[in-house]
């Protein structure tokens, strides 16, 4: 039977993989299978030693699990570059977000924001921390369970205003994408993709590897909300 390759990633790449699994199993005749799940449920399946090929994480966890020996040493390679974005439920009233201050007025006058569990989660704490005003925000924030889309609770009725990675908002229904955070409060996530410490497929996992941060491989990101990294 002909052997597969397995990789594990966050949910903010799930979609762009998927693609590129596609496009590389057709060019080499390897498939590939995607796991996609929350980021702290990928990082603590790859503590446990889960069967995998492939982790494609936030750069600071693949470092994290490269120095604890869970990702092969030296495998680590850019993949994406994924930015934030805020969006809200179809139909409410669109909230100016032009620049710092708009946005701040916006996280103020909604009675509930939505936020993750990932890195675009942490920013947005920092942000309402930063401009002092945690104590009439933080009792309204909504965080979205893991592996859960910030898109689905706006969606639903369960947040007013959502702030999330780009690439886990395109193409929800039900929401409007008000458009990215700007520049001077903007984060970037950078993904990165190492071979599991695990897996026993590493010239297929690293020739993977190659194809998902080649040239060929930009058009599916920027498709999906991410950049190259």
């Amino acid at each position: 039977m002909t052997h597969r390759l397995t990789a594990i990633s966050s949910m903010a790449t799930r979609q762009v993989l998927v693609e590129l699994a596609g496009s590389y199993e057709e060019r080499t005749g390897l498939p590939v299978a995607i796991r996609p799940m929350a980021g702290v449920e990928a990082a603590r399946l790859a503590r446990s030693g889960e069967p995998s090929d492939v982790i494609i994480l936030a750069s600071s966890v693949m470092e994290a699990l490269e120095a604890e020996g869970h990702v092969t040493a030296g495998t680590r390679v850019g993949f994406a570059r994924s930015g934030m974005a805020v969006a809200i439920r179809s139909g409410a009233a669109r909230p100016r977000i032009l620049d710092e201050d708009s946005v701040k007025r916006a996280i103020l006058d909604a009675p509930r924001i939505g936020y993750s569990t990932g890195p675009s989660g942490d920013h947005l704490v920092r942000l309402i921390e930063r401009w002092g005003i945690a104590s009439a925000v933080l009792p309204r924030l909504r965080q979205a369970p893991p592996g859960v889309p910030v898109g689905a609770m706006l969606a639903r009725g369960d947040a007013d205003l959502g702030f999330q990675q780009l690439s886990e908002l395109l193409d929800v229904p039900g929401i409007e994408i008000l458009g990215p955070l700007p520049p001077e409060i903007q984060a970037v996530t950078v993904f990165a993709a190492g071979i599991a410490h695990a897996s026993e497929l590493r010239e297929d996992a690293r020739a993977l590897i190659a194809y998902l941060a080649s040239r060929d491989a930009e058009a599916a990101k920027r498709r999906y909300g991410l950049e190259p990294a």
